[in-house]
């Protein structure tokens, strides 16, 4: 039986919000691809954009919790026409409210992931895609 602890954290909003990676598969023949991995808990995701400039068709590979698979799924929603510098800006915005200092109002439907703040250890996999995505702006590859 899983934990009062762990119900709150995975909550069907939460889980629910991974379905829709579905929406977003992965191109590795994009404009622009990203990486990033967990060091923490060796989370990975694979970033692919058709603009190597700012974030339009977005693709997805995501190995990663119930956690970082929810922040992908906003990050595929809400980082449409970011340039580098949007994306840069939102990690800082989230690490502020990691930190609980900035309100979930900065994204929508991030209160959905309010039950993972406590969890430090699921911190790098909310920043997971964004940082994917800073990776795939600032080292875009051309297709072979």
């Amino acid at each position: 039986m899983a934990s009062p602890r762990a119900a709150a954290l995975y909550s069907p909003e939460l889980l629910a919000l991974a379905v829709e990676l579905a929406e977003v598969p992965y191109d590795d023949r994009a404009r622009a691809l990203g990486h990033a991995r967990s060091r923490s808990c060796g989370s990975v995701i694979d970033l692919s954009s058709s603009n190597a400039e700012r974030i339009e068709t977005v693709g997805l590979r995501v190995s990663a919790c119930a956690v970082g698979q929810a922040s992908a799924a906003i990050f595929a929603r809400e980082a449409a026409g970011m340039d580098a510098a949007a994306v840069e800006t939102t990690i800082e915005e989230l690490g502020e409210w990691l930190e609980g200092r900035a309100p979930s109002a900065i994204l929508p439907r991030l209160e959905l992931l309010e039950a993972a703040r406590p969890h430090r250890g699921r911190h790098e996999a909310i920043l997971l895609p964004w940082r994917a995505a800073l990776a795939a702006l600032s080292n875009p590859e051309t297709p072979g």
